[in-house]
């Protein structure tokens, strides 16, 4: 695994648990309000964490923390994911991914071999517009398999969108609840320009508080919960 960073301990990234995070290095998408354009752009890489330096430490905190995140980057696009996780489970935690769902075949290989206990998955806009939010040529049938796999995983799991007003309008935002129509969460998150992959990002805004809520409230028709999260 290509690690690019480690967090000791989180509160709030696994709902409920205690956990660890791991950060992969790449990804597939150049999406140019990414917040993390350190494990994005190659240009920008640092010196990657030895599996044998993460290792003993997850392995000392067993039975203080209950759960290790992996996100990125984009964790399925590592060849060597799944062994990775093996080597984890085997210590009990629980296993949390993130991803943009751009590799279904991955994820309907974790979940096969229960290999994770939750999946966050980004949805970053209706599929006609994925190719110029994510700056790259995508299969929109990848993401909408991606979705179907997590929906009916029976594993814990959420949708999120990062919300850039200049790249969704509201009526984008409202047309993703027919692609998660009945998921079980589906989280909104404003956009935030503390660090972005394109720097002329950091000048983008979010929609307010009060257009999110009620987008949110819109949502319930369709998803079973629906989360307003970053404020």
């Amino acid at each position: 695994m290509k690690i690019g960073g480690l967090q000791k301990v989180s509160l709030i990234e696994y709902p409920g648990q205690i956990c660890a995070i791991v950060f992969s290095q790449g990804c597939n998408f150049r999406c140019p309000y990414c917040h993390n354009p350190e494990l994005v752009d190659p240009a920008l890489y640092g010196q990657c964490l030895e599996e044998e330096e993460l290792f003993p430490f997850l392995k000392r905190r067993k039975g203080r923390l209950d759960a290790v995140t992996i996100t990125g980057g984009e964790p399925t696009i590592q060849s060597d994911l799944i062994a990775f996780i093996k080597r984890i489970k085997k210590w009990g935690y629980l296993i949390k991914i993130d991803t943009n769902g751009s590799h279904p075949e991955v994820l309907a290989k974790l979940i096969a071999d229960k290999l994770v206990n939750y999946i966050a998955m980004d949805i970053k806009g209706p599929l006609e517009k994925y190719g110029a939010l994510t700056r790259t040529q995508i299969h929109q049938e990848l993401i909408k398999r991606s979705i179907e796999i997590v929906m009916h995983s029976g594993i814990a799991h959420e949708f999120r969108t990062t919300l850039v007003r200049s790249q969704l309008t509201k009526s984008d935002i409202l047309s993703i609840g027919k692609l998660i129509k009945n998921a079980r969460l589906y989280v909104l998150q404003p956009f935030i320009p503390s660090k972005t992959l394109d720097r002329e990002f950091l000048t983008e805004t979010t929609y307010s508080y009060e257009e999110i809520e009620n987008i949110r409230k819109r949502f319930e028709r369709d998803v079973c919960r629906v989360l307003i999260r970053g404020f």
